[in-house]
């Protein structure tokens, strides 16, 4: 028996429900039975195929009809009352509440579809998206991603932060946290942290002048959100890491575009862009630079800090991937030297460790980390900071710093072997300049080969490598990549280049 008449008290009409079908069971799935009926329930409500003031079948009745037991339908009934979708009328039954609004109803036998489609029925305002791999039917994943410079996971001591973590995560100390004081991030890591910038950076600082974010990004955007306002003037190089950028953008800020070579950001550029208008804040990746992977000169580091002081404008110093340097030690950061504290410094142990371990940091005078903290608080309330706590155990007991030199070894002998492919595989096809670290080289394709259709080709081989459409800005880059090294080991690297090869001799 599929349908039931049930009178509609209110109206005085009659319904006839398919309840098998409308109250559908699956008894496999983890979610209860009598929350299923309970949600089938006030779905059906939701779309008018029952009206309020209508009753419900008895309780024995739908047990019968559904084949359960009689308790589990006194449960969704329950469970309805308590939501206050039904009223219960004594030695009558269950009846949809009368309060209700009153709407259209739909067929029960045509297709039911979700509430998300495609399109939010209310305008709102959109952002312009680039899709980061090119998507190929019957192609779940790429075999191999070349991408643009990121840690090998593999290396990372994932498994002594996990036992730190879960070891933290078992203490009563880490319930014992005020969330207040959780708005800048784990106590105990922004403690690490001072001595861990003073001994790998030369940053003379205290706890107060540090913070934890959720990777750096969210450093770029809380600090430009405290030194921007629409309108204001922001430089940044040309080209420059567009994620930056977009952030600038989104505020209202205007990007003054000066030209990156060899030796970083143009010095006699910013100075011309200061004399033609206020600028408010400089952003500039001194280290291996994003994308070009080229380091910021002496020179033009102390250039740099002269001017912020002659024209008083803030400097956002994003120095994602210090610690990996091979020619040399690398250079001290901006934040380390006399800047009269106009620098905010940004790094991220999402680039030293891991991607998945999204932890990043800001250092900058104390007034500027109060504030900081309460945007970071609108954004995200507090960090894990068990998670943190573990990291800062990591720091402390030399694991870190131990890794980070396994890693380096690592990642030079994949930078050897990555350039040695392209001098022997793809000469006259890609050029670069070796860089002096980090974890990509900047390549430069000859115009006989268009990355987009280079990236196509390879996606359906089941290789990824970016079209460079992030660094389109100038033209002279339309044809130029990262390609990241630390990722894959020496053989998968030897495959990816392998598939790279064919695609660019079948000269597509």
């Amino acid at each position: 028996m599929d349908y039931l008449y049930y009178p509609d008290l209110k109206n005085r009409v009659v319904q006839m429900l398919p309840f098998t079908t409308l109250l559908s069971i699956d008894k496999e799935s983890p979610q209860p039975i009598f929350l299923q009926i309970a949600n089938n329930v006030v779905n059906i409500i939701r779309e008018g195929q029952i009206k309020p003031g209508t009753m419900l079948p008895g309780t024995r009745e739908l047990a019968k009809l559904l084949n359960i037991h009689r308790k589990t339908v006194i449960a969704a009934y329950d469970e309805l009352y308590a939501q206050s979708w039904i009223e219960v009328i004594p030695r009558k039954g269950a009846m949809i509440a009368q309060n209700l609004p009153d709407l259209k109803p739909q067929r029960w036998n045509e297709p039911r579809s979700g509430s998300y489609g495609e399109f939010l029925a209310a305008p709102f305002y959109q952002m312009e998206t680039h899709t980061p791999i090119v998507s190929v039917p019957g192609l779940r994943s790429p075999e191999f991603i070349i991408d643009g410079g990121y840690p090998d996971s593999r290396l990372a001591p994932l498994d002594l932060l996990n036992r730190e973590y879960r070891s933290r995560s078992k203490l009563a100390s880490a319930r014992k946290w005020l969330p207040g004081s959780l708005g800048g991030g784990s106590p105990l890591l922004r403690e690490a942290l001072v001595a861990y910038l003073l001994e790998s950076r030369g940053l003379n600082i205290e706890a107060q002048h540090t913070m934890t974010t959720h990777g750096a990004q969210m450093s770029i955007y809380i600090a430009a959100s405290l030194l921007l306002q629409a309108g204001d003037a922001v430089i940044v190089g040309d080209p420059s890491y567009f994620m930056a950028n977009m952030v600038f953008e989104k505020l209202g800020a205007r990007l003054v575009k000066v030209p990156v070579d060899a030796w970083g950001m143009d010095m006699d550029a910013v100075e011309q862009a200061c004399k033609k208008q206020q600028i408010n804040v400089l952003y500039v990746i001194p280290h291996h630079h994003h994308p070009t992977t080229v380091t910021l000169s002496p020179q033009r580091r102390m250039r740099l800090l002269e001017l912020s002081r002659k024209y008083n404008f803030a400097i956002i110093e994003d120095d994602y991937d210090y610690e990996f340097h091979y020619n040399s030690a690398p250079y001290l950061p901006l934040a380390s030297s006399q800047h009269e504290g106009r620098v905010i410094y940004i790094g991220s142990f999402s680039k030293s460790i891991a991607s998945s371990i999204r932890i990043g940091f800001m250092v900058a005078p104390a007034d500027f980390i109060r504030q900081a903290i309460q945007m970071r608080m609108i954004i995200d309330l507090r960090a894990d900071h068990v998670l943190e706590d573990a990291l800062a155990a990591l720091i402390q007991n030399g694991d870190i710093g131990r890794y980070l030199k396994k890693a380096n070894k690592a990642y030079f002998d994949r930078l050897n072997n990555l350039c040695t492919l392209l001098d022997q595989e793809l000469k006259g096809i890609v050029s670069f300049e070796r860089p002096s670290g980090g974890m990509a080289i900047w390549a430069n394709f000859n115009e006989a080969y268009p990355l987009a259709k280079v990236a196509d080709a390879a996606i359906s081989k089941g290789l990824y490598i970016s079209s460079g459409i992030h660094y389109h800005g100038n033209p002279q880059h339309n044809n130029s990549i990262r390609m990241g090294f630390a990722t894959m080991n020496i053989a998968e690297m030897n495959a990816a280049i392998e598939i790279l090869c064919k695609v660019l001799k079948a000269k597509i």
